[in-house]
């Protein structure tokens, strides 16, 4: 039996922001996920995402009985707490990457295009660790 259902608040956002952030920021200025991401196919872009996709709703739904998906308010038929963990999670490791300069450090030459889609997929491998980070954030706070 699934326990009362935690409201969304702007609260949770802002834990999900400091554990997204607290482990995205080490993936950030790494140069072996920027030549891995370099590496990477369409394909491996689409599958990180979806690990992440996955790694968040599990942690959200299915680690906590205290989450119901279909009781929560929702954004296109998408619960909002999710919505919010995945913003957390990518954009905080793209936010950092673009603070701290990583892609113009890490990504040699090639034209915009290429440079962007490097990093999108490195923005996507960081997205794995932040979205944990950020999920057991809004758990356990």
């Amino acid at each position: 039996m699934v326990g009362p259902t935690k409201r969304y608040r702007l609260a949770d956002t802002a834990q999900q922001v400091v554990g997204g952030f607290l482990l995205a920021g080490p993936f950030v200025v790494t140069e072996e996920v920027w030549t891995l991401a370099a590496d990477m196919s369409q394909l491996h872009l689409l599958l990180t995402v979806g690990i992440v996709f996955a790694i968040g709703y599990g942690a959200l739904y299915q680690a906590d009985n205290g989450r119901d998906p279909d009781a929560e308010a929702e954004v296109a038929g998408v619960p909002l707490r999710f919505v919010s963990l995945m913003g957390v999670s990518f954009g905080s490791v793209a936010l950092l990457a673009l603070v701290f300069g990583a892609p113009s450090t890490f990504v040699d030459g090639g034209s915009f295009a290429e440079r962007a889609a490097v990093s999108a997929r490195a923005v996507s491998v960081g997205a794995v660790f932040s979205v944990v980070g950020a999920a057991t954030a809004d758990s356990v706070f």
